[in-house]
């Protein structure tokens, strides 16, 4: 049974992640930390922009544009307009608003300030209880080998539009990244009941997480379930070329695939309703249930599955633990 000290983590990439994201928070208050992919950070027009940083803040804060599933609601464009009459580069979209969240991150971030330090004064000017953290303070940068030669994240995910074929995609400074000491607290916490991963592209959103070195041990080494839940229903992503890159890696388009990626890593993975013909053929244990998030109810109703899943896990592999204890020799 759940207590009101019990703390969770949650791992998220962009737009899915911070859907569920709020829908733990709802439920969690303070007891929840969110660790982002910074993987797709880039510096564009010398501002320093952080994509899933900026999507898990101001969703959490409540200011996304719900509509588009990231930038700020209300938000105009007079820069852009301005730029293009100059001839600027027009490809990545910076709304008025979200320009000052960037040319202020960039400014903080000159002046010696970390990531992370900046991360949490954004959570703190936006009043979101939670902890929201970057996955490390160190560079990480998402490449992709394509068939257009290799390309950093903006360039193929915004600029390209998703359309060359992937062969390859590495993490460019994992090895030499380490976590921070507020991500490691946060997964050695001894009040610590699980850690979700959110229905982020595996691939582009939660491998730059696990590549950063030292992250997956920790992981492993917080001694609590890890559930994931698939970006993946009835063959289709929800949202992203999830789905594409895997027929690209040589993976059917499934949940299995997905299960079959996280095995040795999670516990346990949920799957959405329409996926449940898929439940019997999976490597670990599967929750059936509705993961399409289209209201805050949804997104709260998958957070406590989620959480009710980890408890699940948790007794079972008490329970296993007791019956060895007490599976000694017979007299």
């Amino acid at each position: 049974m759940r207590t009101a000290a019990d703390r969770y983590v949650a791992l998220s990439g962009g737009v899915g992640g911070a859907k569920l994201s709020l829908g733990l928070a709802q439920l969690l208050q303070d007891r929840l930390t969110v660790i982002v992919n910074t993987g797709d950070d880039f510096e564009h027009l010398g501002l320093y922009i952080s994509p899933d940083l900026d999507t898990a803040l101001y969703t959490l804060a409540g200011r996304v544009n719900v509509e588009q599933g990231w930038g700020l609601a209300g938000e105009t464009w007079s820069f852009m307009r301005r730029l293009r009459e100059l001839g600027g580069p027009d490809w990545f979209n910076l709304g008025d608003g979200d320009l000052a969240t960037h040319v202020w991150r960039t400014r903080r971030l000159a002046g010696g300030d970390t990531l992370t330090a900046v991360c949490q004064e954004l959570a703190r000017r936006g009043s979101i209880a939670a902890g929201v953290l970057p996955m490390s303070d160190d560079r990480v940068r998402t490449m992709l080998e394509t068939d257009a030669g290799t390309l950093a994240f903006q360039d193929y995910f915004v600029r390209e539009q998703c359309r060359p074929r992937v062969r390859r995609i590495r993490f460019e400074g994992a090895a030499d990244a380490k976590p921070t000491s507020q991500v490691l607290q946060a997964l050695a916490d001894p009040a610590l009941r699980g850690i979700v991963l959110c229905p982020s592209n595996p691939w582009l959103s939660v491998d730059p997480i696990l590549a950063v070195a030292g992250l997956r041990p920790a992981l492993r080494a917080a001694g609590v379930p890890i559930v994931a839940v698939s970006p993946i229903i009835a063959g289709k992503a929800v949202k992203g070329p999830a789905a594409k890159i895997m027929a690209e890696l040589g993976m059917a388009a499934d949940s299995r695939s997905i299960a079959r990626y996280y095995a040795g890593l999670v516990d346990g993975l949920l799957i959405d309703r329409e996926d449940a013909a898929l439940a019997p053929d999976m490597p670990l244990p599967v929750k059936v249930t509705e993961t399409f998030m289209q209201t805050l109810d949804d997104r709260m109703a998958l957070a406590r599955t989620c959480l009710a899943f980890c408890a699940e896990l948790a007794a079972a592999a008490a329970g296993a633990a007791r019956g060895s204890l007490g599976a000694g020799p017979a007299p």
